[in-house]
Formats: C-alpha cells, sequence, structure tokens
C-alpha cells in the first residue's frame, strides 16, 4: 500500500432508466477512525457494509459520505400520478372548505410532489443495487486521491528534513571548537585568577574537565544520525507511516533541545533554533499523513 494522506476526495456517479445517484466521499486528518453518513432513508439498510468496505480500504481519518439520488430526466418529464392520492387530497380539501365557510384554491403544481407520484414497488431495490456496483468506485477515487496527496506530502518532507540536515551538518562541524573555546577561557580566568584566590589548580583542572563532559554533545549527535537514517527509510517506504512519524519525531526534537540545553556558543544555538522549526514543519505536515 502506497503512502496516503488523510485529505482526499471520491466520488462516483451512475444513472439507470429511473434514477440517477451520486456517491461522494470526503476524508480530512483525524487521530483514529471517524465516519459519518448523510444519506436518504433507503439505504439506512445499507450503512454498516458500506462501514465495512472503507474500513477495510482505511485505517485513520474523518469520513464525510454523501449519497444522494433523483429521478432520471427521463421519468421527471413523465406525469405519473396516483389518481387515487389525488382525488382523496382533492376531496379533503373540498370538505374543509365547506365545512369553514372559506374558499380554497388547489394549484396543479401542488400534484407534482413526490407524495402524489404512483409508488415504485422496485424502487428501493434499485438504488440498493445501484450503490453496491458504484461505491468501490468511489473509495477507488478517494484512495487515489489521497495517495496523489500523499507523495506531495512526503516530497514536502523531504524538503524540510534536508533543511534540518543541513543546519545539523553545522552543529557536527561546531562541536569540536565550541569545547575549545569554553576551556581556553576558564584556563584564561584560572591564570588571572589563581594567584589572588589561591585556587588549588589539579582540583580546578578535575572541575574543568568535569564541565567540559557536561557540554559534550557526541551521544546527542550520534542519536540524531541514526534517527535521520530511520526517517530516510520510512519517508521511502511504503504503507502507514503517520504514527512511525509522531514517534520519531518526538526523539529528534529531544535530542534536539538537549543540544540546545548543553551548548553555550551562539552559533549551535542559531543552528539548533533553525533545526526546531523544520522539524516543527515536519511534524504539521505529518499529521495529515495515514
Amino acid at each position: 500500500m502506497n503512502i496516503q494522506s488523510m485529505t482526499g476526495f471520491g466520488r462516483a456517479e451512475t444513472e439507470s432508466d429511473n434514477f440517477s445517484l451520486t456517491i461522494e466521499v470526503k476524508s480530512v486528518n483525524h487521530r483514529f477512525k471517524d465516519l459519518r453518513f448523510k444519506m436518504g432513508s433507503v439505504f439506512n439498510s445499507q450503512e454498516m457494509g458500506l462501514k465495512k468496505q472503507i474500513e477495510a480500504s482505511f485505517t485513520r481519518g474523518s469520513f464525510d459520505i454523501y449519497i444522494n439520488y433523483k429521478r432520471s430526466v427521463k421519468k421527471q418529464t413523465e406525469i405519473d400520478l396516483d389518481e387515487t392520492k389525488v382525488k382523496n387530497y382533492i376531496g379533503k380539501i373540498k370538505a374543509i372548505a365547506a365545512d369553514s365557510g372559506v374558499a380554497l384554491q388547489i394549484q396543479p403544481s401542488e400534484f407534482l410532489k413526490s407524495d402524489f407520484y404512483v409508488e415504485d414497488e422496485n424502487k428501493d431495490a434499485e438504488l440498493i443495487e445501484m450503490l453496491s456496483c458504484k461505491f468501490p468506485d468511489a473509495l477507488k477515487n478517494l484512495k487515489a486521491s489521497r495517495e496523489e496527496e500523499g507523495r506531495k506530502l512526503v516530497e514536502k518532507l523531504k524538503e524540510h528534513q534536508a533543511q534540518y540536515t543541513k543546519f545539523y551538518s553545522e552543529v557536527i562541524e561546531l562541536r569540536g571548537s565550541y569545547q575549545d573555546k569554553v576551556k581556553e577561557r576558564l584556563l584564561k580566568k584560572f591564570e588571572s585568577e589563581a594567584g589572588e584566590l589561591k585556587i588549588d589548580e589539579p582540583r580546578f583542572l578535575q572541575e574543568v574537565i568535569y564541565y567540559l563532559e557536561k557540554l559534550d554533545i557526541d551521544e546527542e549527535i550520534n542519536r540524531i544520525s541514526i534517527h535521520l537514517q530511520k526517517l530516510d527509510q520510512i519517508l521511502s517506504g511504503k504503507g502507514e507511516i503517520g504514527r512511525q512519524l509522531e514517534f520519531l519525531l518526538q526523539e529528534l526534537n529531544r535530542e534536539t533541545n538537549t543540544i540546545g540545553s548543553k551548548s553555550g556558543d551562539s552559533q549551535i544555538s542559531e543552528n539548533i533554533v533553525q533545526m526546531k522549526v523544520q522539524l516543527e514543519k515536519i511534524r504539521e505536515q505529518a499529521l495529515n499523513l495515514q
């Protein structure tokens, strides 16, 4: 299964001698799965089966399913009135007018309402058959739409990943020099203050080493490298990747923040800010992936 966005739209139409049927399925992002049907009561008996078809094709998303039908153009031009219903209606109007003493007029257009049509005993069966034949096509079109949107999202994610990696590479280049700068600054401070404050040099150097160890970011850099390799694998793969990305981005964000808190170097801090910006952009886009 190709990578899918949770945003998509699928449509299918069909027509018989008696009816035209339109099916539209729209989906947007959702943490789990949510389905809402908007259709005539004639299709109520089919809802469970339609749900199963959606659940078999998609794992996440909020789905709105619209199913509409109308009489075919040919049938709309045919007047197929139920004479008994028309006569009963006219009789009741006349009786009400006679009892109330108020003149009531009947407009011929009133009988164009579906209430006065001859009942079609096969209507429900015909419409359900039309729905059964075309609903899979609507889902197929929805899937194609979600896959196309998913492809575009992955391309955008890779662009942000490339930007993150660029700033990350800058941090790698700076990681050695910034510790040297800190060490040099501390030693200069020692040389200027040692005589006056009577500082124990071995103890001071031991504290410097301990302090520099706390500033070491090699471990975080190595973990970020591993996470970026995993990100490459996910974005180059198939299937459901939304939840995998969610977890991986949490890990990348944690390591990035740790480097930012450890380092007091202004250049590293600037790159960390940009790395976090790119991670947030990736996170926002990844929310739309199934």
